[in-house]
């Protein structure tokens, strides 16, 4: 008798017969990232909801153990104070792919705002927050950035469009999948 996962192909058979698939564990994986790069622990998650996100439940959406409906994640990411689009794992925010193959790039805003900050991302908070007016955008947690946008900054720091991003990461503000 097996225990645990055995991969076969896209798919993983979990105790008792269920298949998880491919994109149940990436969506787990955007759902962990998001809650990690908020500096929360899954018990963070349940004190800060009052009870209405159990560690438990939200670890087995994490991990892909347990299916999410479409209400449940908008009720998540609205919790998490983010677009519901930057749950999904649509390959759009997918930060393996290669700045030459980006289509877009996640911010996280409050990550400009840190007083421990690179100052010289400082124009990076001041270009985006120049999208945010232009786009009447101002959830003020995450932009996201077109790969264009991702290029002309990198003209402006005078890097790289992969050494950018590379930075970016490091110093948290993107957000990863």
């Amino acid at each position: 008798m097996l225990s645990g996962r055995v991969a076969l192909d896209e798919q993983a058979f979990l105790p008792g017969g269920a298949i998880m698939s491919d994109y149940q564990r990436q969506l787990g994986a955007r759902l962990r990232a998001i809650r990690r790069q908020q500096g929360r622990t899954l018990q963070d998650v349940e004190a800060a909801s009052n009870g209405r996100w159990k560690a438990v439940v939200v670890g087995s959406y994490e991990r892909g153990d347990r299916a999410l409906s479409v209400a449940k994640l908008a009720e998540l990411a609205e919790f998490y104070g983010v677009p519901i689009s930057v749950l999904l794992p649509d390959g759009e925010h997918d930060r393996s792919a290669s700045p030459a193959e980006r289509t877009h790039a996640t911010l996280d805003l409050r990550a400009l705002e840190r007083d421990d900050l690179d100052p010289d991302l400082q124009t990076l908070a001041r270009f985006a927050s120049t999208i945010q007016r232009q786009r009447g955008d101002y959830n003020g947690t995450v932009l996201t950035i077109r790969t264009e946008d991702l290029r002309a900054l990198s003209v402006v720091f005078a890097t790289e469009t992969e050494e950018l991003v590379a930075r970016l990461d490091a110093q948290g503000v993107l957000i990863d999948a």
